[in-house]
This record gives structure tokens, C-alpha cells and sequence, in this order.
């Protein structure tokens, strides 16, 4: 009979992206090495890292994008109802960030202007008149600034929810 103590369970972690540029995603992966870390305490669920198309029961989710259609919304809402804890990654997700620049301009005059005709499709996704930052349809918990937000942001924001410490603000910077 074995008397030493159970591994602890790993957090589940869960990370989309919206519209946006996939840049949060890549910045994430630049933690490099102490990815073999990060993997002892957590397991990934829906993420690039995995291809898993669907996401279930996480602990974390990390979201990128901001919203500019429907699906955006769908995918968006989902994602929240299944993760305890979420964060809102980049600029995208906290402020709609570059693609919030068409929020001034007409959608429709936009599609006629790129494609010559308003795309009239049922597989597209209906745009929506802006591009919304995710906090505007949902519950977040936390947010991780920039554009892209650092390797160390990401690092430092996991190791605090990991250990169950509300996260550290003095590395989030907005340069």
C-alpha cells in the first residue's frame, strides 16, 4: 500500500480565437521551454496546440479576438459557459483592437467596395454592423493586455492561476 500522496490534478486548459490575427497564439508559444513546465501542471483542451475542434469542462480559457459576426458570438458564448475562469487576450478581445477600426465605417458599403456585391451566402457568418470587445457579451475575469501580450504576461498570469493567486498586475504593461 502506497502512502505517498496523489499527483494533483491538472487544470484544464482552453484557448480560441475570434477575429483577429492569431498573434496572441503565437506570443503564447514564445514561453518556449517552459511550455515542458506549464504541461506538468495543466492539460490542454481546444487549442491550436491540440486541433481539438470543440471545447468541454476547463478550468482556464484563454480568448483572442474581437467579435465581428455572428458565429464570433456563438463560438464566444460557448466557450464562456464551459470555462471557470476566463481571460481576455490582446487588444482584440479587450478593446475589438484593429479590426474595431471598420466600427466607423458602413459594413455593407465595406463588402460592395472589397467584393463588388454584398456576399449573400448562408455558410458565411452574418457580420455585425461593429466589431465588439468580448466583455461586452459575456462575463470576464480577467484581462491580458497588449498587442500581443509578452511570453512572460502569459507565463506570470498562469503560474498565479495555477497556484490560485488572483494575478499579479504590475507585469501587465499597455505599450
Amino acid at each position: 500500500m502506497s502512502t505517498a500522496n496523489p499527483a494533483p490534478a491538472k487544470l484544464r486548459v482552453a484557448t480560441v480565437s475570434l477575429a483577429g490575427c492569431f498573434g496572441c497564439h503565437m506570443s503564447f508559444l514564445d514561453i518556449d521551454e517552459r511550455l515542458f513546465e506549464l504541461i506538468e501542471h495543466i492539460q490542454f483542451d481546444r487549442s491550436p496546440l491540440t486541433d481539438i475542434k470543440t471545447v468541454g469542462l476547463c478550468d482556464i480559457g484563454l480568448i483572442e479576438g474581437g467579435l465581428c459576426n455572428a458565429e464570433n458570438v456563438e463560438v464566444l458564448r460557448a466557450f464562456r459557459a464551459n470555462c471557470r475562469v476566463l481571460v481576455a487576450v490582446g487588444a482584440c478581445a479587450i478593446t475589438g483592437g484593429l479590426p474595431a477600426l471598420r466600427n466607423h465605417l458602413d459594413v455593407g458599403d465595406m463588402l460592395q467596395a472589397v467584393y463588388g456585391t454584398v456576399p449573400d451566402d448562408p455558410e458565411l457568418p452574418l457580420p455585425l454592423n461593429k466589431v465588439h470587445p468580448i466583455h461586452e457579451v459575456v462575463r470576464i475575469d480577467h484581462s491580458l493586455p497588449g498587442c500581443p501580450p509578452s511570453a512572460d504576461a502569459f507565463w506570470h498570469l498562469l503560474q498565479d492561476l495555477i497556484a490560485g493567486r488572483e494575478p499579479a498586475h504590475g507585469l501587465i504593461r499597455y505599450d
